[in-house]
């Protein structure tokens, strides 16, 4: 994995699904932009490359593909994000905030039957972010949050593959530096204060 050679900084939000990291990329763009800085909030999968499009159709149970073909799709979709928007930004200064990044890839991989060795082999050519925060939320947490906001589950939203998921995001930051996991199961204040007190203290932002 290649540690991050341009000006701008990229930062990773990361989670089960229901843990809040879309709340809290949005709570941190809102906060940098109002102190000057140009920010580029992202998330993955994308929705414009034909890898995304095919994703979408899989998570929303629309198709079904093996596990290995998911993740290769997702691994496409993100060099595609990378090249085209992810590096521009970041050479232009830019901060880049991802709305999920390979560590899903690695998590929710895993929790389909894939080899943890061969995900990150798949990815080891793109960068490493800056900063990831990854908020902890028990499963059962999650799936009542979802339910809360009326909409259809996923295929990774289920209890006990989120149970999965969650025993691989627990290792990453052992594997993968500038990894940190959050309390996520607090008010949203206080879960951004300390994500804000990680960006101070990791970005200097």
């Amino acid at each position: 994995m290649i540690k991050n050679p341009y000006l701008g900084k990229f930062i990773a939000f990361e989670g089960l699904d229901g843990s809040g990291q879309s709340t809290q990329a949005g709570l941190l763009t809102d906060f940098l932009v109002e102190k000057g800085l140009e920010v580029v909030l992202t998330k993955e999968p994308t929705r414009n490359s034909e890898a995304g499009k095919k994703i979408r159709q899989v998570l929303d149970k629309n198709t079904r593909v093996e596990p290995g073909y998911l993740q290769e799709l997702f691994t496409q979709d993100r060099k595609e994000h990378l090249d085209k928007l992810i590096i521009p930004s970041l050479e232009e200064n830019k901060i880049v905030i991802s709305d999920r990044y390979f560590f899903s890839t690695f998590a929710y991989g895993v929790s389909d039957g894939l080899d943890l060795e061969w995900l990150i082999k798949n990815n080891s050519e793109f960068l490493v972010p800056d900063l990831t925060v990854i908020l902890k939320v028990r499963p059962e947490v999650c799936l009542e949050r979802i339910e809360k906001r009326g909409n259809a589950k996923t295929l990774f939203e289920e209890t006990k593959k989120l149970e999965k998921v969650w025993q691989t995001y627990a290792i990453l930051p052992k594997r993968i530096k500038n990894v940190y996991i959050i309390e996520g199961e607090r008010p949203i204040d206080e879960i951004f204060e300390d994500i804000k007190s990680q960006v101070r203290s990791k970005l200097n932002l």
